[in-house]
């Protein structure tokens, strides 16, 4: 009689401690997602004198360091698409290097394919994405001297 019940509960019980663990990676997934692009908004609202390499733009510096910052965590970084708009219109590209962008708004926005978070694997066919996004004001902050 108890291995009956155990083939009855047993399915049921390992269902629910799957779909947990599988929440538990999710939501630590969008957490890290949310810092990373949290940090690669906060880089563009400071002074950036000698933190960019020579004649690197300021977007590629924010993509590279937000793809280690995840890979650095545990996550596919190098499967992270990293979109850096105008807030007010999320289809127009925004050059932070722009003078004429300084002061104004922009949505940094990351996107990672579920497959790339799950533990449980998954197919990229019909891919669900996870995706985690600030706006923030392109404002190099100057130390007064």
């Amino acid at each position: 009689m108890a291995c009956v019940e155990f083939a009855i509960v047993a399915p049921v019980f390992l269902a629910i401690v799957m779909g947990v663990a599988e929440a538990s990676t999710l939501f630590n997934a969008q957490n890290e997602m949310a810092n990373a692009a949290r940090e690669g908004a906060r880089l563009a609202s400071m002074d950036r004198t000698g933190m960019l390499d020579e004649k690197q733009p300021t977007n590629a510096k924010i993509t590279t360091d937000i793809r280690n910052f995840l890979t650095s965590n545990g996550l596919q970084g190098d499967q992270a698409v990293v979109h850096i708009v105008a807030a007010e219109d999320s289809t127009t590209y925004f050059d932070l290097d722009d003078p004429h962008n300084d002061l104004q708004l922009f949505e940094l926005r990351i996107e990672l394919p579920y497959s790339a978070v799950s533990g449980l694997g998954g197919s990229s066919r019909g891919d669900l994405t996870l995706s985690a996004k600030v706006i923030f004001r392109n404002a190099r902050a100057v130390v007064w001297r």
